[in-house]
């Protein structure tokens, strides 16, 4: 594999120079990918500088363009829909409390605490609820209404509270969009993301009434989740387009919320970290689907990995930090 992974560093660090100020240090990146490789569940890697890959490396599995389940990226595509829902002027703004969205699909027994909780709790994982993720996850896809199921979960904390993960929370965002837009989360998708990055949105699964998932299983190609990263690093435009407002993305990469299980903040969608001093902001979907955000160095880097195994509690998921932080930001800072 040793071969195969030079012709692949030698192609990608040979073109980029001649189309960005910046590169990676070869050495350390040709390290870096034998890293990659011996990590059995890594299927792809990308690395871009300044908007231009220095790395398109498939490991094992579909290529860069096929369509992958990004898992739970799909919260964070999510987040991104009601950013442009705000700028919109669809939802009023984070503070809207999501009853107002949601009309007649609260349940009528639901807690009365239930009219506090707002876009933003629901947003950074604060809504309160009990969640629907891990243990519960089950179940919960299998009720005859997800969006009731969610909202009727039992108050564990008080609204704005900890952190509690809960992929409810995004589809009970989705079902706000559908409800208040009138149309469904894919056309919204295809239209507020897929037209203005030139990415395909293939049809993703849908909940009982029709509700598009709004946290998990998501389709996107690793080259189209590269272009949605980059809409980020960009402070929400890409090709001289404006498709999210940069106080959106200042706001998301805004830390409310610590995960009891990495110590890592939270903010819309994102998890937010460092690497060898550089703010890290990362995307982080089951298996070890990734985008990471490194702004002040200019890199962009997009991981998938197979779906079925997880990445937290095996250690993989620290791996893949550990491959960007000691591997990829370091082969920025020293590069020629």
């Amino acid at each position: 594999m040793k071969l195969a992974l030079s012709t692949c560093l030698l192609v990608f660090l040979t073109v980029a120079p001649a189309q960005a100020a910046r590169s990676l240090d070869p050495g350390m990146m040709e390290e870096t990918l034998q890293r990659a490789a011996a990590f059995p569940a890594l299927r792809s890697l990308i690395v871009a500088r300044d908007g231009v890959p220095v790395i398109e490396q498939v490991f094992r599995g579909p290529g860069l363009d096929q369509p992958v389940n990004i898992k739970s990226i799909s919260k964070t595509i999510i987040a991104a829909l009601t950013g442009v829902a705000i700028d919109r002027g669809e939802f009023e703004g984070v503070d809207q409390p999501i009853v107002a969205l949601l009309g007649g699909r609260v349940p009528a027994s639901a807690d009365p605490r239930l009219r506090r909780v707002t876009v933003d709790h629901l947003l950074s994982m604060r809504a309160g609820l009990e969640r629907t993720s891990g243990p519960f996850y089950g179940r919960w896809v299998g009720s005859r209404d997800w969006v009731s199921f969610a909202l009727a979960r039992p108050f564990v904390d008080e609204p704005g509270g900890g952190m509690l993960y809960s992929t409810g929370n995004s589809h009970i965002l989705s079902a706000a969009l559908t409800r208040t837009t009138g149309r469904d989360t894919l056309a919204l998708a295809r239209d507020w993301l897929g037209e203005p990055l030139g990415i395909q949105i293939p049809a993703w699964q849908r909940d009982p009434q029709g509700i598009y998932f709004g946290g998990n299983n998501m389709l996107l190609s690793p080259r189209d989740l590269l272009r949605f990263g980059e809409l980020y690093r960009n402070g929400g435009v890409v090709d001289g387009r404006r498709v999210l407002s940069e106080r959106w993305i200042d706001v998301s990469w805004t830390p409310r919320a610590r995960s009891v299980h990495t110590g890592d903040a939270y903010g819309y969608g994102w998890f937010i970290t460092e690497a060898r001093g550089h703010p890290v902001y990362y995307a982080w979907g089951f298996g070890g689907q990734m985008i990471h955000v490194i702004p002040d160095l200019g890199l962009t880097a997009v991981i998938t990995s197979d779906t079925d195994s997880p990445s937290g509690r095996t250690g993989y998921a620290r791996e893949l930090h550990d491959l960007i932080g000691d591997g990829i930001v370091r082969a920025a800072e020293q590069a020629p």
